[in-house]
């Protein structure tokens, strides 16, 4: 038989929250380390198997610490501890993060530190909760598969409701302040149930009040933390009126609010090399950018070719407003801005209705996989109007070897293809940022590079066979086989 039945639901109770406020962990954990060490395939895998290994870890714990301390104990410990060590997941990713070098190792030690001990912890209520509420083998089946099926339902109410919900309405802290806060509650409640000495429950109610003010006390570097990124500006002290948005630990796009002509990154001024080159002086354009951050290339061509228009397809509804209160963003003429996964929303934009496409998204460090193979360019493709031209900018270092895929990839789908580099960044040791062109039209190489030079911009235009000799070293993308986190090396920051 099980244990009387008053001791039922706050046992149930346990495992729903230990279990949500697992998920809220690992949902979160990528996110938290993503402005230090990237949000990559990498980071994800590494919130995953920390997860994983913390659950596995303080399921064996608290089962062989129920048979030894007591169930109850362990159940009400558990819950106590672990809502502590959920505060201060943020504050440890706060500290140890600006101390490490982005990279899979980095995002393991991280991810591990922060938050392998809040889940390990709270790991730990399950098999607890099993030996307090079980009292006769027979039943055994019973109440394990109970309590198990109620652990997955919290699990993925911590899940759908942190991704779809929380993280959308309130900053991290808030969301783990929330998490742990339920935990804690509920701690109270089973020491209660327990008959916990007075002053093991006064000492760890200190240990919750040092764990809550450190996640009140430990500053962040945000201006706005979004869904997807740790938001902000900055102003460029060797330039008052310009402006750098920094989203996670990239200098994303550089604006200058009183010369929307000025174009600070030298990506950037080899796109607007490839409009001039393309495009007569004063011809009016209409524009698709694949991912908007700054709005930097919209407002500068709003500013060259009056009367020309530009949609948007920006990710994150937070950095559009964070551009329109800080950047400017709402006094470009001509732009229309479409929030969402810029693949499903370009499906939805009519063909042959852009002369010049600009791809400039990333998911922190990379381009995004699935805005990199073979299927999402052809789409670009059918967008873009006859004798319309496409720009890209990729992020690679030595030996370059997405940039290579993302070459022979663009090549494929473009019968006219060129990487814009200098020579240093295909050196031994080089990289940085690479412009890739593509066109169904002539592409105007010696206009260019005459149009990045006016800009003090000098460059190759690499084309025909160099291009292919590049190109031949790296494996098309497709939306089957995307690599693309892999293929890139250690990030080298500006």
């Amino acid at each position: 038989m099980t244990q009387p039945g008053k001791d039922a639901v706050p046992a149930r109770t346990a495992v729903i929250v230990a279990g949500a406020a697992v998920l809220v962990v690992e949902t979160l954990a990528a996110r938290l380390v993503a402005p230090y060490v990237g949000l990559t395939l990498e980071s994800y895998t590494a919130a995953i198997g920390i997860a994983l290994l913390g659950i596995a870890v303080g399921a064996a714990i608290g089962g062989a610490a129920a048979d030894h301390i007591g169930p109850a104990r362990v159940l009400a410990g558990a819950l106590a501890a672990g809502g502590a060590l959920v505060l201060l997941v943020r504050p440890l990713v706060l500290l140890l993060g600006p101390l490490l070098p982005p990279g899979a190792s980095s995002a393991m030690l991280l991810v591990g530190v922060s938050t392998l001990p809040a889940v390990t912890v709270l790991a730990m209520v399950a098999p607890a909760a099993v030996k307090h509420r079980l009292a006769d083998l027979g039943e055994s089946g019973r109440v394990v598969g109970q309590l198990s099926a109620l652990g997955t339902l919290g699990a993925l109410g911590g899940t759908f409701l942190t991704g779809y919900v929380l993280v959308a309405t309130l900053p991290t802290w808030a969301v783990l302040a929330t998490a742990g806060g339920s935990c804690l509650l509920l701690a109270v409640i089973a020491a209660r149930a327990a008959r916990i000495p007075r002053g093991d429950v006064g000492r760890a109610a200190a240990a919750v009040v040092v764990a809550t003010a450190i996640l009140f006390v430990v500053p962040s570097s945000c201006d706005t933390e979004t869904a997807y990124y740790c938001a902000s500006v900055e102003t460029d002290p060797q330039r008052p009126s310009g402006r750098i948005l920094r989203l996670d630990n990239l200098r994303h796009s550089y604006v200058d609010i009183a010369d929307p002509r000025h174009l600070e990154f030298s990506y950037t001024k080899r796109f607007a090399a490839v409009v001039d080159a393309t495009f007569p002086a004063g011809q009016r354009i209409q524009a698709l950018h694949v991912g908007g951050g700054g709005f930097t290339m919209p407002r500068w061509l709003a500013a060259t070719r009056p009367a020309s228009t530009s949609t948007v397809l920006e990710l994150d509804p937070a950095v559009v407003r964070l551009g329109r209160e800080r950047l400017g963003v709402g006094d470009i003429p001509g732009l229309r801005v479409i929030t969402g996964d810029a693949r499903t929303s370009l499906r939805e934009l009519p063909n042959d209705s852009a002369d010049l496409i600009v791809g400039d998204a990333f998911g922190s460090l990379s381009v995004p996989w699935h805005l990199a193979t073979r299927q999402f360019l052809t789409d670009i493709r059918r967008v873009l109007r006859p004798g319309g031209i496409v720009v890209l900018n990729v992020i690679d270092n030595a030996p370059n070897s997405f940039l290579s895929a993302e070459a022979r990839t663009l090549a494929l789908v473009f019968s006219r293809a060129g990487l814009l580099a200098t020579p240093d960044q295909l050196a031994a040791g080089g990289g940085g940022n690479f412009v890739l062109v593509g066109t169904d039209s002539t592409l105007p190489v010696a206009q260019i590079r005459s149009a990045a030079a006016a800009r003090n911009e000098p460059i190759q235009v690499i084309t025909g066979r160099p291009y292919d000799g590049i190109a031949a070293r790296g494996p098309v993308l497709t939306d089957d086989f995307a690599p693309v986190d892999q293929l890139l090396t250690p990030y080298r920051y500006r």
